[in-house]
Parts: structure tokens; sequence; C-alpha cells
């Protein structure tokens, strides 16, 4: 996969976190973003094992998704990494109206992505938030 190669420079191997509740999405990304360069730290399934995995491996940028198993959320479990760490997140969900911005804006999210979403579009969306923290 040529153009995925040529990501990898691009991606300087910055440390990614996966936090999604579907095997298949998490699999299709977690894959995608590999071939792109980026290091994958995890998979978290819940806001708890999201902010578990975070803070244990400190990864410079994490994929968010809002509805996750558990009975908190992403924008619950982002919000709570954002306050203690720092670490900042982009938000990949199906569920992107005002009402979600509005609660996620204490995250400070690095973006937003639509599903569904290609893997064209997952990388481009990481690579924009990975440049957006090397220029601070």
């Amino acid at each position: 996969m040529p153009e995925a190669q040529a990501d990898a420079g691009a991606a300087g191997k910055a440390r990614v976190l996966i936090v999604e509740d579907d095997y298949l999405a998490a699999s299709d990304a977690e894959f995608s973003l590999r071939q792109a360069g980026y290091e994958v730290v995890g998979i978290a399934r819940s806001a708890d094992d999201a902010i578990r995995l975070a803070s244990a491996e400190r990864p410079r940028v994490i994929v968010m998704d809002i509805r996750l198993s558990g009975q908190r959320d992403g924008i619950e479990a982002a919000i709570e990494l954002f306050r203690a760490t720092g670490i900042r997140c982009i938000f990949a969900t199906a569920h992107d109206d005002a009402w979600m911005r509005l609660r996620a804006r204490p995250a400070n999210p690095l973006g937003w992505l639509p599903k569904p979403y290609t893997s064209r579009d997952l990388i481009e969306t990481v690579r924009s938030a990975v440049e957006t923290l090397r220029q601070r």
C-alpha cells in the first residue's frame, strides 16, 4: 500500500489510543493507523478502560467514540483525561450535533470525525491533530 508507506514519515510514530467499543471498527482503525506509521498504544472499549490506558500509556492523541460500553460515555472520559493529563482527543462519532459539541467543549477536542468514516478520513484527521499539537 504505497499511500500508507508515504504517510509513515509524516506520522513520526505519534502514539495514538483508540477508544471504540465496536470490535470491527476498532480493528479497522488500528490497522489503518499502523499502516500510516502511527504507534497504536491500545484499544479501550469503555470510558474507564480509556482513562486507565491513557494514564498509563500517555498517547499523543486519542481517537474517542462517544457512545461506549458501560455507564460513562466518551465525552466524560475525554474531559476527565484532558483535565488530569492534558491529553486531547478527536471525537469519532455518529452523534455529531450541537449538543454533543457543547458537552465536549471542556475536553478541548482536536477535531470531529463523523461516522461512518474512511481510513483516509481517519488518517487525515489524526495527521491534522498531531500537526496542531506539534505547532504548540
